[in-house]
């Protein structure tokens, strides 16, 4: 069930200013093309005023120096976090505890509070410790030996494996696996390999998001560690003793080996892979389909195979959509270059002694 709010409440929320009526009353946010009546909106420029005659929206979200007189607005520095803020207030449904469903089973000695929601068939191995408002979704497998920070949700068929740490406000989508064994094996001269055990854990500390089907190695020994407010996008791949700083984002299909360290906000577009024991530091940016072969410093933006200066990359990738052209007129002036070399050697006189 959606929540409401008046205007003035939302700008408050926001740190933005109303201009026109406060007591606009809202119930949801939409896109331009698709509010209605009690719904708001938002533009992310002042030029995309005045909005089409098909927009009912009942508010807007516009930048500080907007001037539309229109529909009320709520005018803000940076529209497209205050319209995410607000978003998220207006569909946000407060926890309800539904308590231990029937078919799951509990282990013992585990540390489960009242106000909890365990779904069908969730399995709680021993000396489990959920925090408050944990919310763990059907299916959902927890290992022995595991804690889980308070209003964390687990979606359906996760699986945290044993000893592994989940901090507070953590999001797990669907089918995401936490702790799964390093990919380490030793092999011998007669090409047979031999497995190392992964003996550390996973540590997911608090308002990390991750998405479906993802994976987080355990540590080969010690911790691999994603630090607060990470988002990773679905199907990334995190190695073992992999360390990824605060505010970082891991778009689809990410894969990181082992023993890789990133900093904060570190950006990696969709299908970057990144080679083991390497630091890419604080603010690295890397475009999509990158190959990270070495360590990277502070503010390094990065494109191709592999990675190279972003703008080097850019021109790197036009000459190369450019290289049969180029090969035809090299063909062209060698045969050219061949022709004036016969003509000269053709004129040349023998000189008399």
């Amino acid at each position: 069930m959606e929540q409401q709010y008046t205007l003035q409440q939302l700008a408050e929320m926001v740190g933005g200013q109303v201009q026109g009526d406060p007591n606009v009353r809202i119930h949801g946010l939409n896109g331009i093309e698709y509010a209605t009546e009690g719904e708001i909106t938002f533009v992310l420029e002042s030029k995309q005023f005045p909005l089409p005659d098909t927009c009912k929206a009942s508010a807007c979200i516009a930048p500080a120096a907007s001037d539309e007189a229109s529909l009320p607005l709520i005018l803000c520095e940076n529209p497209s976090v205050a319209a995410a803020k607000i978003h998220l207030a207006l569909v946000t449904v407060p926890f309800t505890a539904t308590g231990i469903h029937p078919s799951a089973v509990i282990g013992q000695g585990c540390t489960i509070p009242e106000e909890v929601s365990i779904g069908p068939l969730v399995s709680v191995g021993n000396n489990v410790c959920l925090g408050q408002h944990v919310t763990l979704h059907p299916g959902v497998v927890i290992e022995d030996g595991v804690s889980i920070g308070d209003d964390t949700v687990l979606y359906a068929n996760v699986t945290v494996t044993h000893d592994c740490i989940i901090g507070k406000r953590v999001i797990l989508y669907h089918g995401v696996v936490i702790g799964s064994d390093g990919f380490g094996f030793a092999t011998d001269k007669m090409g047979f390999h031999h497995k190392k055990p992964q003996v550390g854990i996973v540590r997911v500390d608090d308002d990390v998001e991750i998405g479906a089907n993802s994976c987080v190695d355990r540590a080969a020994f010690g911790v691999t560690w994603i630090k607060s407010g990470t988002r990773i996008d679905n199907l990334a791949m995190v190695g073992h003793n992999v360390v990824v700083g605060e505010n970082s984002v891991l778009v689809a299909q990410v894969g990181i080996a082992g023993s890789t360290t990133l900093g904060r906000n570190v950006v990696l577009g969709a299908k970057t892979g990144v080679a083991g024991h390497l630091r890419l530091d604080d603010q690295v940016m890397a475009a999509a389909m990158s190959g990270i072969h070495n360590s990277q410093p502070r503010g390094a933006m990065l494109g191709g195979i592999p990675a190279i200066d972003v703008k080097k990359w850019g021109r790197s990738a036009a000459a190369y959509n450019r290289l049969p052209e180029m090969m035809k007129e090299m063909r062209r002036l060698r045969k050219e270059v061949e022709q004036l070399k016969t003509i000269i050697e053709s004129t040349e006189q023998p000189t008399d002694t």
